[in-house]
């Protein structure tokens, strides 16, 4: 009698490739990309949950924290602190540079692909910028997108929050909050 397969692979092959994905990734084995950011990631490792995500996946999470290769954020260079108070700090500023769903739903369902998530229902994540629109992050650059497991609202849309009234205040500055935000954002603007 044959061996019941579960999505189309053997038990042995499914414990075998997340084997090997955990040995890469405890090994620090990460996929490079050609593609510059403006920042580093977090000195201190987040650890990266191989539960939830498929074998082979280019890009890991953490269910909280996206990949800092694959998601490193990106800003949009029309922000500036210089005219923060014409943009960002502007009530309805976001609306008018949010990227329409169409786009935000095709590159969704890419990075859930990219991401290796074991659960492809799209409806479970946000296709949420790292680098918020009210923070002066890029729009439509998939190096800002990502598909950030939960609903909406989300833990991190506080956070954002919390920068954006600190910047618009003066209190940190947009280059502060911005690296802040895409490094660590649980953190971020504290």
């Amino acid at each position: 009698m044959a061996k019941k397969k579960q999505h189309g692979l053997s038990k042995k092959a499914f414990i075998g490739g997340g084997l090997a994905g955990l040995i890469a990734l405890l090994m620090g084995l990460q996929v490079s990309h050609s593609g510059k950011s403006i920042f580093t990631p977090s000195p201190t490792p987040v650890p990266i949950t191989v539960i939830g995500s498929a074998p082979g996946a280019l890009c890991h999470s953490n269910d909280v924290l996206p990949d800092a290769h694959c998601t490193p954020g990106s800003i949009d260079p029309n922000v500036t602190q210089a005219n923060i108070q014409q943009t960002i700090c502007v009530s309805g500023y976001t609306q008018t540079v949010r990227p329409p769903a169409s786009f935000t739903n095709k590159l969704k369902k890419q990075q859930i692909a990219e991401y290796g998530y074991i659960d492809i229902n799209i409806h479970d994540y946000e296709e949420d910028h790292l680098i918020s629109l009210e923070l002066g992050g890029a729009p439509a650059d998939r190096k800002n997108l990502w598909p950030e497991p939960g609903g909406v609202p989300n833990p991190k849309d506080k956070i954002e929050n919390l920068c954006h009234k600190k910047v618009c205040e003066g209190t940190i500055s947009l280059a502060d909050a911005q690296q802040q935000i895409a490094t660590n954002w649980p953190t971020a603007c504290q």
